[in-house]
């Protein structure tokens, strides 16, 4: 299945200038051929081409159907590694098996403290259709880690910290009714007070396994768990 993206249905009728050239110059769409559209917030979208202009490529909807909702809300909040690609790696993954809303913070052993937001949601963009998904995950600005920890609050709030002592695994920690939100540290992980600033604001301290992973790849971890808690 092909799909295409526009954002702004059922408002408007037609696909963007990239997405009309990509339909029509490089697929040979023709009026009257179908297209499987998604909207980036669960709908899938079947319509009828109208128009095979590859500037404006018009169409007209011919039915709707709902993407399967998810049991929980799943945030995944990191501070972003100096390299983006990794970042942009972990965004395109993440949304490939599935995340609701990504946020980035800066904390003491932060390498980056900007990030190009737009390039990300093209490359969740991408990951979405390739994915067959319907919704987009929500991607957020990057904010100070203890701006983070006052201004977002939901039921299960989990910190994966680097403590081998710690035997509390996240996928324990989990529960299909639970709107869940996991921090990931730097490549230098959290500080000790950082630790206990997050244990203030009610977070459980929670371990990924007995092996030391790159930031993006604890991120992925704890996605593919809350994934698993869904099951």
């Amino acid at each position: 299945m092909q799909l295409f993206y526009q954002n702004l249905l059922p408002e408007i009728n037609y696909l963007d200038q990239d997405e009309s050239k990509h339909c029509i110059k490089v697929l040979r769409k023709q009026q009257g051929d179908e297209l499987d559209i998604i909207d980036g917030k669960g709908t899938f979208y079947k319509a009828k081409i109208t128009d095979a202009s590859a500037k404006k490529c018009r169409f007209e909807i011919i039915s709707t159907t709902q993407e399967r909702k998810v049991a929980f809300h799943r945030h995944l909040a990191i501070a972003p590694t100096k390299n983006m690609d990794k970042m942009e790696w972990l965004v395109e993954k993440a949304t490939e098996m599935g995340i609701d809303e990504i946020s980035f913070f800066q904390s003491f052993h932060s390498e980056r403290k900007v990030i190009k937001i737009e390039r990300l949601e093209k490359k969740a963009i991408s990951a979405m259709k390739q994915s067959l998904k319907a919704k987009k995950p929500l991607l957020n600005e990057i904010i100070p880690y203890k701006q983070f920890l006052k201004e977002t609050d939901v039921s299960n709030k989990l910190i994966a910290y680097v403590d081998f002592k710690n035997k509390i695994h996240m996928k324990n920690e989990l529960s299909h009714q639970q709107d869940t939100l996991v921090l990931i540290g730097p490549e230098g992980d959290f500080t000790p007070e950082e630790v206990s600033l997050a244990i203030e604001n009610r977070y459980k301290k929670v371990s990924l396994g007995n092996s030391r992973l790159r930031t993006e790849t604890a991120a992925l971890a704890a996605v593919h768990l809350m994934n698993l808690a869904m099951e």
